[in-house]
């Protein structure tokens, strides 16, 4: 699966992916300065938009039979850490796969394993349509 085409706007963010499985997602984001905010921080929204990517991916790769995609419903991040060099890595993990939503667990860590930020997001499963031949 290639990340930049599933998800255009992970190629905008910067983001690379790590790892790609239905249990285990990884994406990378480098720290640069036209990401952050005041003082070399890595801007708190290109932290979110790694975790939601992730997460959106890792709900897609645990859709149920029948399925044709997520969105995001609900998103909730706690910032710990500031980032004001190298990478960092968002890792999802499904802590939940239902029929109508799939609750996703993000970590976010910086290059030396510390916790950046987490983020636990409810994805909705929508169903394939059926087309009318009207």
């Amino acid at each position: 699966m290639d990340l930049h085409t599933a998800m255009p706007f992970t190629a905008l963010l910067g983001a690379t992916a790590v790892a790609v499985a239905a249990d285990e997602v990884r994406l990378r984001l480098d720290w640069d300065p036209t990401r952050c905010t005041a003082g070399g921080i890595l801007h708190g929204g290109a932290l979110v938009g790694l975790a939601d990517a992730a997460g959106g991916l890792c709900a897609y790769l645990n859709l149920p039979d029948g399925a044709s995609g997520t969105a995001t419903i609900s998103s909730a991040t706690n910032f710990l850490r500031a980032v004001r060099e190298g990478h960092v890595e968002a890792v999802a993990r499904p802590l939940h796969a239902g029929r109508s939503v799939i609750v996703v667990d993000v970590e976010v860590r910086d290059g030396a394993g510390r916790l950046v930020g987490r983020t636990t997001q409810t994805q909705a499963v929508q169903a394939v349509q059926a087309v009318s031949s009207a």
